[in-house]
């Protein structure tokens, strides 16, 4: 059985906690910054984990993560 493929956008926008979580980045960070609170902005930058819902259909895009 040959080596399955990681998706490799997929494997760009989420890191492995030590936990063993999945780790991933906000949307909304790129531009119209005007429109938006200064907290909202703020809480944006942070990481925050993947939702259980998610986690399944993304571990099996990334096979050895």
């Amino acid at each position: 059985m040959p080596k399955m493929k990681s998706h490799k956008g997929s494997q760009k926008r989420f890191r492995k906690t030590g936990s063993g979580k999945l780790k991933r980045a906000h949307a909304y960070t790129s531009h119209m910054f005007a429109n938006k609170s200064q907290k909202q902005k703020r809480k944006l930058r942070k990481s925050s984990i993947v939702s259980n819902s998610d986690y399944r259909r993304i571990k099996t895009m990334l096979p050895y993560k």
